[in-house]
């Protein structure tokens, strides 16, 4: 590891609140070091995530006192790859490989897992070190901070989408419309799915539209037609009974984020009767991982994507949580990603 600095920037949640309350604080700290079976990477981008500012406001438990956020980076590797080559990190980090979840391919439900930007110092930093087995390999065709989004937007967009079992040719609803709305929209569309978007921005709306969307209407709005299938991106659980409504019979709801703010009573007979479905959704396992950016790899999508420098982490992060980010927003650990 020659040549590195002794030290670099990083972000860090020392006090976790509500964004107004300064949670994260710009720190110089030492470069970190890897440890057998990990690699050090050079960070390019990193993609600004809501769970990242779950992470910073408190919604999400502390398991890693002061942790640099920080999971959707796209790294140049430093040890363990060619020169050069770039390399992703995702939010899942370390699983034990040997419970029945994980021996079974379902490693995301692996009790010991372990994420970046939570349980181990994430991508708001010059570098980043991750275990070799959990760094993925990119497709070609993208620029860096479009690479970003994919690594958990369009990743856990694509669980979610399995997740909600949506029949060939289905009619897809979508609740909220940001960084994973908008690349699972472009999914979903490209297998002939039917999709209607249900956000209350209008910018988002604009976006859904020019992507190719049915219709676009406000969030609590029902859908000009039922719905096979639902996906709710937005953490609010207020949307649960509306969007369960707008099911048609057999139909599934699936909920796509880590968080959710509490949801309302449920009617039975107008929400889960003629078998409508609830399911959460969880990290991504690796296999999803591989399977979505091959797809990405083989389906040019449209990433819309907000920059920022790396120093200005705590404005992008401000700017997701007054959703004044149409698309996804990227940090710029470089002056002039490729």
């Amino acid at each position: 590891m020659k040549n590195l600095p002794p030290e670099m920037h990083a972000w860090r949640v020392t006090r976790p609140g509500p964004m107004a309350s300064g949670p994260l604080e710009w720190s110089l700290v030492a470069v970190p070091r890897p440890s057998a079976g990990e690699v050090l990477v050079r960070v390019l981008v990193c993609g600004v995530c809501r769970t990242d500012l779950h992470v910073a406001e408190g919604d999400l438990p502390v398991h890693r006192p002061a942790v640099t956020p920080g999971h959707e980076i796209v790294g140049e590797g430093v040890t363990g790859f060619a020169d050069g080559d770039r390399v992703g990190v995702a939010w899942l980090r370390e699983t034990c490989g040997t419970c029945r979840y994980c021996l079974r391919g379902g490693e995301n439900l692996c009790p010991e897992s372990r994420y970046t930007g939570w349980d181990a110092d994430g991508g708001y930093a010059e570098f980043a070190v991750v275990p070799a087995a959990y760094a993925l390999p990119l497709p070609s065709g993208y620029t860096d901070d479009e690479l970003a989004p994919l690594l958990c937007a369009g990743l856990i967009g694509y669980h979610a989408l399995a997740r909600a079992d949506l029949p060939e040719r289905g009619r897809l609803g979508i609740y909220g419309f940001g960084g994973s709305a908008h690349l699972t929209t472009q999914v979903a569309i490209a297998r002939g799915a039917t999709v209607h978007v249900m956000t209350r921005s209008a910018e988002a709306r604009k976006l859904a539209l020019e992507l190719g969307v049915a219709s676009a209407g406000d969030a609590a709005d029902p859908p000009p037609e039922p719905l096979d299938s639902a996906i709710l991106f937005a953490p609010v659980g207020e949307l649960v009974p509306p969007a369960l409504e707008a099911l048609d019979r057999g139909g599934t709801l699936a909920i796509a984020g880590i968080h959710l703010s509490d949801i309302p009573s449920l009617n039975y007979q107008r929400h889960l009767f003629q078998e409508r479905q609830v399911r959460s959704v969880t990290a991504n396992t690796r296999a999803d991982a591989r399977e979505f950016l091959d797809f990405a790899g083989a389906h040019r999508l449209a990433v819309s994507t907000v920059p920022y420098p790396l120093s200005r982490a705590d404005q992008a992060l401000s700017d997701l949580a007054a959703d004044r980010v149409n698309g996804a927003a990227v940090l710029r650990a470089t002056p002039d990603p490729c």
